[in-house]
């Protein structure tokens, strides 16, 4: 299988010399109205739920965050103090809170239901989002219609391009030292805003993308989850200890986040382009012996703006320790029939003889403004 997979990569991928018109500084119109574009952000690892968008500061000591929660610029929401410009923002953005589905709390499982909306069975590997948008809508100005940041993640198969054509810069990407072409444009100011890391570059690269014609950018925040600080905080190594949230990702992801939506704001492309922020599960609400948590997908949150997507509002509830989805439970499917809405897809598409959604499957309409 890798094998067959490493072939689809030589064939139809294509490294960044391919984006190289991203280089000429020129800047496209607008988005005309229907044809919104999309950010996924991949937040690799699985963040936990109660230590970051959907803090339970009453729970007792063994479940409850050491980071208490603060109030965002919209009543009655409150996410962790982790993300301090975050919270400047919640009229943006909305969170669903509900999101589970009841597979395996691993890696690849995660990933494929996050990014299609459903799990790979047998030889099928179902779409991502990106190569739908591709296969249906096509490209603009010459680009790939999906690009990925910084590569895709293997060999889950979940960040590959599915038949359809996607850009990706790569392995060798470092954007710290010297910027890409397409970075050297922009003003150092705004470089140090997005954090100089990979993921904050992507993050600004992926507005650069989308502002050139680009349909559908998948940024992943991290390439493995093994001897680096990630979202996943089993507390011991060779994975991260939950201070990593505070001292290290935490801060990394509000940076990129925040100034990716101001950024779209000013441009005035936020009102085309979908933003998304999503791990593959959430976490155990008992800290574990090492004082981590590990793989739960029984319920966690993910958020969602810009385009169509209805702000400062919060979607379903978990329980009192985030364990299970009190009311409105989201599942995957439901988030890919709101993102294809959304982006002017048709949910009764087909590719390759098989429903991009599954049948009756419907929007979330509390998150659509039409």
């Amino acid at each position: 299988m890798l094998a067959s997979r490493d072939r689809f990569r030589r064939r139809d991928v294509l490294h960044f010399g391919a984006l190289s018109a991203l280089s000429i500084g020129v800047r496209p119109a607008h988005a005309a109205p229907g044809e919104v574009s999309c950010i996924f952000l991949t937040l690799v690892g699985g963040p936990s739920q109660l230590d970051t968008w959907d803090p339970k500061p009453d729970a007792p000591s063994h479940i409850r965050s050491p980071y208490r929660p603060i109030r965002t610029n919209v009543p009655g929401i409150e996410i962790s103090e982790i993300f301090p410009r975050m919270a400047r923002h919640a009229d943006k953005f909305a969170l669903v809170r509900s999101l589970h589905h009841p597979g395996p709390a691993v890696h690849d499982t995660g990933l494929q239901l996050i990014q299609t909306g459903r799990v790979f069975e047998d030889s099928l590997e179902h779409p991502h989002f990106g190569c739908v948008v591709s296969k249906v809508q096509g490209s603009r100005n010459g680009l790939p219609a999906h690009v990925l940041l910084p590569r895709p993640i293997g060999p889950n198969g979940a960040n590959l391009a599915h038949g359809q054509t996607a850009g990706y810069l790569g392995p060798d990407f470092d954007p710290c030292a010297p910027p890409a072409p397409s970075l050297q444009k922009e003003p150092q100011k705004l470089r140090e805003k997005y954090g100089l890391n990979r993921f904050g570059q992507s993050c600004l690269l992926a507005r650069q993308l989308v502002e050139a014609g680009v349909r559908f950018v998948t940024v992943n925040m991290f390439e493995t989850v093994f001897d680096q600080l990630t979202w996943d905080i089993h507390g011991a190594k060779p994975f991260s200890p939950l201070s990593a949230y505070r001292d290290h990702v935490g801060p990394m992801f509000d940076m990129a986040y925040s100034s990716l939506l101001e950024d779209l704001h000013d441009r005035g492309l936020l009102s085309s382009t979908i933003v998304v922020g999503a791990g593959e599960f959430g976490r155990t609400p008992h800290l574990n012996a090492t004082g981590g948590r590990d793989h739960w997908s029984s319920c966690w949150t993910m958020h969602l703006a810009g385009g169509p997507i209805r702000g400062g509002q919060v979607i379903g509830s978990s329980d009192a320790i985030g364990a299970e989805p009190r009311d409105r439970p989201v599942t995957p499917m439901e988030i890919a029939a709101t993102l294809y809405q959304g982006l002017g897809v048709p949910l009764n598409t087909q590719l390759q003889g098989h429903p991009i959604v599954e049948p009756g499957t419907r929007p979330i309409a509390e998150l659509l403004t039409s």
